[in-house]
């Protein structure tokens, strides 16, 4: 369970009331939220397939700047795809491991922000690397962003 003020924080972050569990698992020098681990299941029992959740304004800025410019494509290209479908598979392992045994509906599928293979968000691999995952696009995203501070 999150903290009330970080829930409060995270629903200002995302202008919307958290849908489900989370906890901060990255946050700035001050203290702020940058990247939030999710249940893998809302609180109405729906699968939630993005287990990390980049929350920080100005990242999220740069990373959708960098998106804008055709990066899904590029990171596509240049990554090697045995190792992206590695780290959707860690991805997905990680996050499936915390769906209860008994529960009864729908599950989340798929590795880095919900796809099978390839690449959907930039977001979603950054926010993955930067809560420590192995994840050859995110590590990307991060030298684009050191590249164009």
């Amino acid at each position: 369970m999150a903290a009330p003020d970080d829930v409060a924080a995270v629903a200002t972050l995302l202008g919307r009331a958290p849908q489900g569990d989370f906890e901060v698992v990255v946050r700035r020098a001050d203290g702020q939220p940058v990247v939030i681990a999710n249940a893998p299941l809302l609180d109405d029992g729906r699968p939630m397939p993005t287990r990390y959740w980049l929350v920080d304004p100005d990242l999220l800025r740069r990373v959708g700047t960098v998106e804008a410019s055709g990066g899904v494509r590029t990171a596509e290209s240049v990554v090697d795809p045995d190792e992206l479908a590695a780290a959707h598979a860690r991805y997905a392992a990680e996050r499936d491991a915390l769906v209860p045994a008994d529960h009864p509906g729908p599950v989340p599928f798929g590795g880095v922000g919900g796809t099978r293979q390839g690449v959907k968000c930039l977001h979603a691999h950054l926010a993955y690397v930067l809560a420590g995952g192995d994840d050859p696009v995110g590590r990307w995203v991060q030298a684009q962003l050191e590249a164009t501070p």
